[in-house]
């Protein structure tokens, strides 16, 4: 499975929009991109393989694997990147400003219905993050 993600750059924040197969799934808000400085900046664009993840605080979400200076990048549920995010990419269902959105919840429970039939089934999931 090969998910793309199309990033719009502003100084506030990054948005996006995630695709699988041509069809939009949920936009996306990150952080602005700030030279992939931990905890302030967007991870860089590229390829990346994504697994399922546990956590108390989000239970179970995604982690982006093996970005460069960069560990425990996830996908999970947030509506404001700069006061909720420290790297991460948060889906939603609709941006209402840079780094800002709606319905964060409702758009990640869409994104996992469709991803973790695929990991369950043992298959990869390939984020490729490009603007």
């Amino acid at each position: 499975m090969v998910l793309v993600l199309t990033r719009t750059y502003f100084p506030e924040g990054t948005n996006g929009k995630l695709v699988f197969k041509g069809e939009i799934i949920c936009h996306t808000i990150e952080l602005p991109l700030k030279d992939n400085l931990s905890h302030i900046s967007c991870i860089p664009e590229g390829e990346y393989f994504i697994e399922k993840r546990f956590s108390k605080r989000f239970g179970w979400h995604f982690e982006v694997l093996a970005v460069p200076n960069r560990s425990l990048i996830l996908f999970h549920p947030a509506n404001n990147a700069l006061v909720e995010l420290r790297g991460c990419i948060a889906p939603v269902s609709q941006v209402v400003g840079s780094g800002l959105g709606l319905e964060s919840k409702k758009a990640f429970i869409k994104l996992k219905n469709l991803v973790y039939p695929e990991l369950d089934a043992k298959e990869s999931i390939l984020l490729i993050i490009q603007s």
